[in-house]
């Protein structure tokens, strides 16, 4: 696979834990965690001002849902490329954020250990 360089990542989470987890779990030579963000308003500014190739967002955030980021960013920049990773995993969830538009939707319990690759999926889907 041809690379231009590592795939910039934004973490938008409410959890300090998640984040650095998330953050030492992702990063290395393909991937550079260029920002994180804790409430909507936020996030939503550094993904503008920023411009990662993917947004690793959990549904619940300080002051309101991951979803209003989300909606936000796919109208303003829908070159963004958004993974969910979240405890509110139910099938409703899944179902509301894959048809705005996610690239996929993790549960944080059960499949952590499919982050990385998830990541790397919705950052190069146009390179196979």
């Amino acid at each position: 696979m041809i690379s231009n360089g590592p795939l910039k990542v934004f973490l938008a989470d409410d959890s300090l834990q998640i984040r650095q987890r998330v953050s030492a779990m992702l990063s290395g030579a393909e991937v550079d965690v260029v920002g994180e963000g804790t409430t909507p308003a936020t996030c939503i500014a550094g993904i503008l001002d920023l411009h990662p190739d993917v947004v690793v967002l959990d549904h619940q955030l300080e002051g309101g849902t991951g979803l209003e980021v989300l909606k936000a960013v796919r109208s303003a920049d829908p070159a963004v490329h958004f993974v969910v990773f979240s405890n509110n995993s139910g099938p409703a969830y899944r179902r509301r954020y894959l048809s705005e538009g996610a690239r996929s939707f993790l549960d944080k319990s059960t499949e952590f250990d499919q982050l990385a690759q998830a990541v790397a999926s919705a950052g190069r889907r146009d390179v196979h």
